[in-house]
């Protein structure tokens, strides 16, 4: 089904996204061209008219520090251009983490974050945001947001490829993701208990269990980025007798180094949403971002 007036265009290193929600929403897709001058400074440019129509930016927001200022600067240049609306599709959306002051003195990213996204956009569409203290994005979001649940699309892929699956969290945090995949797989879960004493110190321990007998263990959680979360937690399942486990993840934000630090904890295989380009993606989200934005901008339009 086509969407009138609706122009996709696609963000630096916005990857297959773009193009992929241009398809299911058919209509028209276009680069956004940038230039970054000798000092470092951007300048960007539409290349097709904007005047009237629905202008929707497409691109995760992994390394935002990067990302942010030119994504900020087109959607202004946007507005003076005549588009009628302006909307962002990030399927990870950056500086959720920092959700509250954990040391005197320090700022609350996602707060700040959201002010300047905010500012500049009329809706945000995104996939599972790390929300932890925060209930939900309209808690710093003033605009209106779209969150998409990657559980129904790990869920399918998990009765497709993992036969008598067991779901393991692997700290308090993935209990809303592992829960929900769970039900939705049919499949037993449990959650581990995380101590972490630095970005790169980590352990932790299996809260409760069950009779796991002949199960195959499936690592879950929504982030992956150092790996050693996750890599602690396969050690652990290693220690207990289970087969090696099966890794899954919503976000996959791991290095060459972080993926090896997996398979050296015994990970038999990584595989991820392509919320962010990486080389584990196996799980699609565009058509649920594509009717994500269907339903945001009818009820914006």
């Amino acid at each position: 089904m086509s969407t009138p007036g609706l122009l996709i265009v696609a963000l630096p290193d916005g990857g297959r996204l773009p193009g992929l929600l241009a398809a299911d929403l058919g209509c028209e897709r276009s680069e956004l061209a940038l230039h970054r001058f000798p000092d470092g400074e951007s300048l960007v440019r539409f290349d097709l008219p904007l005047q009237g129509r629905c202008v929707v930016l497409a691109g995760s927001l992994d390394h935002p520090d990067t990302k942010a200022l030119p994504l900020l600067f087109a959607a202004d240049a946007a507005r003076e251009l005549g588009a009628a609306r302006v909307g962002l599709v990030a399927p990870y959306l950056g500086y959720m983490r920092q959700d509250a002051r954990f040391r005197p003195g320090e700022a609350v990213t996602s707060r700040s974050f959201a002010r300047l996204l905010s500012s500049s956009l009329d809706f945000l569409v995104t996939v599972d945001p790390h929300l932890h203290r925060w209930r939900s994005l309209s808690d710093i979001y003033s605009i209106r947001t779209s969150v998409v649940a990657a559980a129904p699309l790990i869920a399918r892929w998990l009765r497709r490829h993992v036969p008598e699956p067991v779901l393991v969290g692997p700290d308090a945090e993935s209990e809303q993701w592992v829960a929900s995949v769970a039900r939705l797989a049919g499949a037993p879960w449990a959650v581990m208990a995380k101590a972490r004493r630095g970005d790169h110190d980590v352990s932790v321990a299996l809260r409760g269990g069950g009779q796991w007998t002949g199960r195959i263990p499936v690592l879950l959680d929504d982030i992956a980025s150092t790996g050693e979360t996750l890599a602690a937690a396969a050690r652990v399942l290693e220690r207990m007798g289970l087969p090696r486990p099966v890794c899954v993840v919503v976000h996959a934000l791991l290095t060459p180094q972080g993926q090896a630090k997996l398979l050296d904890a015994g990970v038999a295989r990584m595989v991820s949403c392509d919320t962010i380009a990486h080389p584990t993606n196996a799980i699609e989200v565009a058509p649920l971002l594509a009717q994500a934005v269907r339903d945001v901008t009818a009820a914006t339009g």
